[in-house]
């Protein structure tokens, strides 16, 4: 079945389930907003308009309502262009006052004759459209800079000639869900403007929605083909100290959070220049800084339909809530200025049998077996308070009525919900066919590629599973099915002996004849001497296995893939690699003179650690045929305190140091903070991972120069011996505490002399 076919299948259903009331409603509400829009900035008013009138700034800079204010923060019911920096508005005040011009082009004249040349094309734009002359639009090079921006002008101007969906990627998923161009037809030169206008026009072949307005559509499309993941992050966010905060949260929809002093979190480009601001702040705790950051961008770039759980202290829900309004910062509040539009259901509000220490801090991520578990519990008691709910095979009470549009929603993607990690990797391997993850030690790059075999497998329940569970699926995934066994011209086909998970480890012996083919010394020869035999390598025996079973992904994980030398061990088969040749193009292989193409259902997972001397080695046309994808701690997986020390501001303050040691490929993974994939929890645990695991790993990194361990281990280096202290399993995490905790982090008052949360709040 094709896409538009896809589509079109079940589509009088979805309908049925739609809401078109609501719909017709919230169309209402855009067009109040796009007449605000018109009447504060008519469009025969351009080619006067004054820059600050225009122009996204600081907050607090200049009293009025801008354009481009007005459409990122107070349009969005007319459709949603919020998140990520100021620069998407092609001209913008940096917070620090000055002007900055985003288009190349512009950037050597001085900020108001640049303006003049981005507004003198907003001008010709709006005549062209005007005239239906379209095709004018795409020569409009500085537009192209804030093709958002630019297609929400146009559809505010022109509401019946665009829909309102703003976002390139939005508009190229459901393109290809309507059976329009596919994606990889759309570069970067095909504007999002005329992208927009050919995904108006698919839609205009669907009698099905005749009469019915831009925004009825776009709300049809979102609320049953949503292009973003199921399984979105899902942040917990601490609505002020102990909750201070909930009841004005609670009444007023939405959620506060601090960190007043930085500013509009709009005016800020990357994590690092945010990051910056919370040094200059709170300067002894700029380790934390750079992970709150992040965390604060996060917040800022919300989305209407992601969830939020509010929480009370390390045990307590109050609420999960789902964002309906976007980033805003408010300077006429006394404190926590930040703000996102939540909608609540208070009916989630549980407390956990032990604390989820992690929710110490404001903003913390939520793993997806808590949140199943939050679900869980909250279903499970309103079965029990209302009667005439029936439970599905899991005891989970739902009502015995038809399928809400939810779970109707996005056809064509896996079953369960895959883990945000293992969905990028997912979405890198169909788009590439091989992928290299790339981080420090310990932060769980095998244990993400095996999650992938899992999740390629039909077995993404199980990612989370215990671990005897998940190791018997993998064990069964890695075993050659049994009618491949055989050997010789007797049995089954030796070329075909393959699993669907395999598993090879690359050193600096491995070769193209143990991954390829090559002659090889036949053990079953009768013959004295010698004997070699031609025999196929890991690789092709997958190929092999994999055109056999064409519906099946087969997946080679190869472990230290930078350890062997790639050019070698690959050869003439690197060509095949690249998913256009997969299945067409065959060549010749040197030692057997056989044809070889590589099938499309086979992929390839590398792990690669970033400490390793040989990482700058890979071949640069290995390169370009891997995507890499870099795997950085995480240190939400670290939810657990041994003695009081939190396991993840340990790691987070040990990783600060080896940071401005030697950089950010010689950090550590939580791996070495957990045991059968929970957090450590005892005083002897802590002693033996920390002097048998990490201190070694740590010494290697300072190549045996006793001043560079001084400088990351502190006060647990001796200064006569220069080697680590030995110490009481006890005593460990209390100096441990002292050294990367406590003298990392800072606490500033504020203006009533309480405590400001340079990290966190909930104390």
């Amino acid at each position: 079945m094709d896409e538009g076919g896809q589509f079109r299948d079940g589509l009088a259903a979805r309908i049925a389930h739609f809401d078109r009331e609501g719909a017709q409603q919230a169309a209402n509400l855009a067009e109040e907003e796009r007449q605000k829009v018109l009447a504060l900035f008519p469009p025969e008013a351009w080619e006067g308009l004054d820059l600050e009138r225009y122009a996204l700034g600081p907050d607090g800079r200049r009293s009025g309502l801008s354009f481009c204010r007005l459409m990122e923060y107070s349009t969005d019911n007319f459709g949603s262009i919020r998140g990520g920096s100021a620069a998407k508005h092609i001209v913008y005040q940096h917070r620090s006052g000055q002007w900055r011009v985003v288009p190349i082009a512009l950037r050597g004249l001085e900020v108001r004759e640049a303006w003049a040349q981005v507004r003198s094309e907003f001008v010709t734009a709006f005549d062209a459209a005007r005239k239906g002359a379209y095709g004018v639009l795409d020569d409009l090079e500085s537009l192209s800079y804030g093709q958002a921006l630019t297609t929400k002008t146009l559809a505010v101007y022109f509401p019946g000639e665009f829909l309102p969906v703003f976002s390139a990627a939005h508009v190229r998923h459901f393109t290809a869900l309507l059976g329009g161009r596919p994606r990889a037809a759309y570069s970067s030169g095909v504007r999002t403007w005329r992208a927009n206008r050919e995904l108006l026009e698919l839609l205009g072949e669907y009698e099905e929605f005749s009469g019915w307005s831009p925004h009825e559509v776009m709300e049809f499309l979102y609320a049953f083909h949503d292009p973003r993941p199921n399984d979105r992050v899902i942040w917990k966010i601490a609505p002020g100290e102990r909750a201070s905060l909930w009841d004005d949260c609670l009444q007023n929809r939405r959620i506060r959070i601090a960190w007043d002093e930085v500013g509009s979190l709009v005016q800020y480009e990357t994590d690092l220049e945010l990051k910056a601001a919370l040094d200059q702040q709170w300067p002894r705790s700029t380790g934390g800084n750079l992970r709150l950051a992040r965390q604060m961008l996060a917040f800022r770039d919300l989305e209407r339909g992601d969830l939020v759980v509010a929480n009370r202290g390390k045990s307590e829900v109050l609420a999960v809530g789902t964002v309906v309004g976007g980033y805003a910062y408010g300077p006429e509040a006394q404190t926590h200025r930040h703000t996102v539009g939540v909608d609540w259901d208070t009916s989630y509000a549980q407390s956990f049998d032990a604390p989820r220490h992690a929710w110490q801090q404001t903003l913390a991520k939520v793993p997806g077996n808590l949140m199943r578990q939050i679900r869980h519990r909250r279903d499970q008691r309103e079965a029990n308070e209302v009667p005439g709910l029936v439970s599905d095979a899991n005891g989970v009470g739902e009502p015995g009525v038809v399928k809400t549009a939810v779970e109707v929603r996005r056809p064509g993607l896996p079953d369960a919900e895959l883990p945000d990690d293992v969905r990028k990797v997912w979405d890198l391997l169909e788009h590439k066919g091989q992928v290299v993850l790339q981080g420090p030690p310990g932060t769980g790059k095998t244990r993400l590629a095996l999650n992938v075999a899992l999740a390629l497998a039909g077995h993404a329940d199980l990612i989370e599973a215990a671990p005897g569970e998940r190791a018997a699926v993998l064990a069964k995934l890695s075993a050659v099915p049994e009618e491949a066994k055989g050997t010789g011209e007797e049995g089954a086909s030796e070329k075909a002996r393959a699993a669907r998970l395999t598993m090879v480890t690359f050193h600096p012996s491995y070769g193209y004849e143990d991954f390829v083919e090559g002659f090889r010394p036949d053990t079953t020869a009768d013959e004295a001497g010698l004997n070699l035999k031609m025999k196929d390598g890991v690789f092709l025996r997958v190929c092999a296995a994999a055109k056999k079973a064409p519906d099946d992904i087969y997946l080679i994980v190869v472990d230290e893939i930078n350890r062997g030398d790639l050019p070698r061990i690959l050869g003439e088969l690197i060509t095949l690699l690249e998913l256009d040749k997969r299945g067409s193009v065959s060549i010749t292989l040197p030692t057997s003179g056989r044809q070889q193409t590589v099938p499309p259902n086979v992929r390839i997972i590398g792990t690669m650690n970033s400490a390793d001397r040989s990482v700058g080695h890979i071949d640069s046309a290995i390169r370009r045929r891997f995507a890499f994808l870099d795997v950085p701690p995480d240190l939400d997986s670290l939810d657990g305190e041994v003695e009081g020390l939190g396991l993840a501001s340990l790691l987070e303050g040990l990783n600060e140091r080896l940071d401005a040691q030697f950089g950010p490929n010689h950090l550590l993974g939580q791996a070495y903070l957990l045991a059968d994939d929970r957090p450590l929890a005892t005083a002897e645990q802590l002693s033996h991972a920390f002097h048998h695991e990490i201190v070694p790993l740590v010494a290697d990194y300072c190549l045996g120069r006793p001043e560079m361990l001084r400088a990351v281990l502190g006060e647990l280096v001796d200064d006569g011996t220069g080697r680590v202290v030995q110490t009481n399993p006890t005593d460990l995490p209390g100096m441990l505490a002292k050294v990367f905790v406590t003298a990392g982090t800072a606490q500033a008052a504020d203006e009533d002399g309480a405590s400001a949360e340079p990290e966190w709040d909930e104390g």
